[in-house]
């Protein structure tokens, strides 16, 4: 039958391709974790970035010394700025006092985006990692850094982590300058970005996918710094403040018509970045994913989650109480998700192919017969560049006190490797420019890893399993290392001793990760090759009795009923073998 296929204009948040980078974050506070670490996460979700592992060592710089902001995403040089006089250590998304910080981008309003020269989101965050302690520092530094500056970007929401708390702070543009009756700039207007910052309650766990998630906030009232303004940032060091928003984010909102409510009731998410099915879908399910992984009651918002219920009373909570605390390596398992268990399970419908391979190629969205589809966007996905679990550990002494668990590719076949925020130097396997996009490189984890997954993709149900089992052993020993090792940089008072060592320690496991997975990458092509599946014995293939090197007759698992009675319905009368008669193949 044919059919008329078209791909829809969808304004999905994933779907079109107006944002380069759709990530996933995942926020976790010391009381929601069996060890009392902090935690974020982060995919980097591109079809264009290149998985490297970022690292910029302290430095002093003498007065007058610039910095050339160039733009994250597209390498086009913004503004210059001042540099600081010390900088600090940092290893991808994190710095050697155990900050880290994450993104996820939402867009929200498009007419916010500035298109003068200002500081990009990414820039915000590798600056800021390299000027701030901890993550109260950070917020203040990138807050600042935008209000002096401007902000090159669209929508953002960060996730901020140090080794004693976790906050989400949510930010637009201001867009064009806000003219009045006389055609001059209104008063009110001034460059930078409208923001809140608040920070997850101990206990807790919390998320973001691409769309902001702020919706009210406790104000400034007088008197009391549990809320506070940007008029009042540096009381942002006081220990009782929870939330932190620019002075006109409320009355920027007014100024352009979005908001005509009364303060209490201003929401930032609705108003900066109202809620459709595109944002609900593609974006508030990943957070629903996670957050019913660790606490069941959340099957109460599957609706919201899928798009069918969108009143903003329906919305998710901000955070949540998981049900039980969780490891590092519970973490690393919420980035594993394809929404198994629920009705998006990405491994259970035809779209899955024979080998239930949980992903479907780009577009997203697309139309038959004038009717709108979509393929689902799960926290796992083929096209992440690099994904990261931080641990921030107040016990640790400067400069372990945080480690950047740091994968290529895939989260759902990455390995996350232990890299202290204090190296001297990064893995050869992870450096920057050991291979690019358009450059593949022999000795670049990012490669390696992509060989591997896209093999598997076409007989993945058989393949992820051997994939899953190295992951694993790998995985959980590291954990054991480091467990280990801890106790020895804790005996050890010189900190450049603790750094030498950190180092050797991050450096060996990630020798250990690349040399396993090329020693897979081979198990793999010799086990599945042409779609056959060798057979094994005692952790050897099984040879022919007779002739050396020559395998036993492989098995041929057969396809999933489903994909067979597909076959049948779309082909069933020219491949039916007659009644009375044999097939002999």
């Amino acid at each position: 039958m044919n059919k008329k296929i078209g791909f829809a204009a969808m304004a999905f948040c994933l779907f079109a391709g107006n944002i380069a980078f759709a990530c996933t974050n995942f926020l976790i506070t010391k009381g929601a974790s069996k060890d009392g670490s902090t935690m974020i996460t982060y995919a980097a979700d591109s079809h264009t970035l290149y998985g490297e592992l970022y690292y910029n060592r302290a430095a002093k710089y003498p007065a007058g010394t610039m910095i050339q902001v160039v733009d994250w995403d597209s390498g086009r040089p913004l503004v210059r700025i001042p540099q600081v006089a010390q900088t600090y250590t940092t290893v991808g998304n994190m710095n050697e006092w155990g900050l880290a910080i994450g993104e996820t981008t939402y867009g929200g309003r498009s007419e916010l985006e500035d298109t003068m020269p200002g500081i990009d989101y990414g820039s915000l965050i590798y600056i800021s990692l390299q000027r701030s302690k901890n993550a109260r520092e950070a917020i203040k530094c990138i807050t600042e850094l935008m209000s002096q500056y401007g902000y090159a970007s669209s929508g953002e929401s960060f996730s901020i982590s140090d080794p004693d708390e976790v906050w989400i702070l949510e930010l637009i543009g201001k867009g064009a300058p806000v003219l009045d009756k006389k055609g001059k700039v209104d008063k009110r207007w001034k460059r930078g970005a409208v923001w809140v910052a608040r920070r997850i309650p101990d206990g807790y766990i919390s998320g973001h996918a691409n769309h902001a998630r702020i919706t009210q906030f406790p104000q400034y009232k007088k008197g009391s710094y549990t809320s506070i303004s940007s008029k009042q940032i540096n009381e942002i060091f006081r220990p009782e403040v929870e939330v932190v928003y620019s002075e006109d984010v409320i009355t920027f909102a007014r100024l352009k018509g979005y908001y005509n409510g009364t303060d209490a009731d201003f929401s930032f998410s609705d108003t900066y970045a109202p809620l459709d099915f595109s944002a609900a879908r593609g974006c508030e399910a990943r957070v629903y994913a996670a957050f019913l992984r660790c606490n069941k009651s959340m099957i109460k918002y599957e609706k919201y989650a899928m798009g069918y219920d969108l009143d903003t009373k329906s919305r998710m909570p901000l955070w949540i109480k998981p049900d039980a605390q969780l490891s590092v390596h519970d973490v690393m398992e919420l980035m594993r998700d394809h929404y198994e268990g629920t009705p998006m399970d990405m491994t259970n419908d035809l779209g899955a192919g024979p080998f239930k391979c949980p992903y479907r190629w780009r577009p997203m969205n697309w139309s038959i017969d004038g009717k709108e589809y979509i393929h689902e966007r799960a926290t796992s996905t083929q096209q992440t560049g690099f994904s990261f679990v931080t641990q921030s550990r107040s016990w640790m002494p400067n400069p372990a006190k945080g480690i950047l668990w740091f994968g290529v590719d895939d989260t759902y076949s990455t390995v996350y490797v232990p890299m202290y925020g204090c190296l001297n130097e990064v893995p050869e396997c992870f450096k920057e420019g050991n291979g690019n996009m358009t450059t593949y490189s022999p000795t670049s984890a990012f490669w390696l890893f992509n060989q591997v997954t896209n093999f598997a993709y076409s007989r993945y149900c058989d393949m992820i399993v051997d994939i899953r089992k190295r992951q694993g052993e790998l995985e959980h020993g590291f954990i054991k290392d480091v467990e280990n090792f801890d106790k020895t940089l804790q005996s050890i008072s010189d900190e450049t001793k603790i750094r030498d060592n950190a180092t050797q320690f991050s450096l060996r496991a990630a020798r250990k990760t690349f040399d396993t997975w090329k020693d897979l990458s081979q198990y793999l092509l010799v086990k599945y090759i042409d779609g056959n599946v060798k057979k094994e014995k005692d952790g050897k293939f099984e040879e022919s009795q007779y002739r050396k090197g020559q395998s036993v007759f492989p098995s041929q698992p057969l396809y999933r009923k489903e994909w067979y009675d597909m076959i049948i319905k779309d082909h069933g009368k020219v491949i039916a073998v007659p009644e009375g008669t044999k097939s002999s193949h």
